[in-house]
């Protein structure tokens, strides 16, 4: 059984959201070692049950993807019901009307950049299927029609665009924390 300390307290899940190449998984797994929670990572479940994104993408397309994820991501709130487990969503999942719901369930952390940010990584890495050409170019139109999802959807917003991810993990602690006990307060 996970260790839980006052951040963990909840009892719910924390999903992690935002654009791709955010640094969801690196954040998302220093959290829960802090917490002594699990970690899923919905698009290594994918990959690891269905063989790599862009294959999927390539041989099935995007509405099989976005199926095969949506699935995923019910599977892992639904099995973390209760516990502090730390899930990250890949940057299109929140885009399922399904996935909206069940997440709310959760405490709902929308990690925020801007392209600066990225552009490294996304070079870095061109496995991506849905930045395929002018990755930059792409990457920036998906997070104008993702970005107002994100903000809607999130109970924190924690600014990703300095600090290492040790830094960032603690930040994110505190932010849980803090939203913890001003959630007791308003149930008071």
């Amino acid at each position: 059984m996970p260790h839980r300390n006052k951040t963990a307290s909840t009892g719910r899940p924390v999903v992690l959201i935002g654009p791709m190449a955010v640094g969801k998984s690196a954040i998302g797994q220093q959290l829960a070692q802090q917490l002594g929670a699990p970690f899923v990572d919905t698009d290594a479940v994918i990959v690891a049950s269905h063989g790599s994104i862009a294959d999927i993408f390539a041989g099935r397309g995007e509405h099989a993807f976005r199926e095969i994820e949506a699935r995923t991501v019910a599977d892992a709130v639904e099995a973390a019901e209760g516990t502090s487990t730390v899930i990250s969503l890949g940057g299109g999942a929140v885009l399922d009307s399904g996935t909206q719901q069940l997440i709310g369930r959760c405490t709902v952390v929308y990690l925020e950049c801007d392209a600066e940010t990225v552009a490294g990584r996304i070079a870095r890495n061109s496995a991506r299927p849905l930045l395929a050409g002018d990755a930059m170019g792409r990457w920036t139109a998906m997070f104008a029609t993702r970005k107002p999802v994100y903000e809607r959807l999130a109970d924190i917003t924690l600014d990703v665009r300095h600090g290492s991810i040790s830094e960032l993990g603690r930040r994110l602690e505190a932010a849980l924390r803090d939203h913890a006990a001003a959630k007791q307060e308003v149930e008071k």
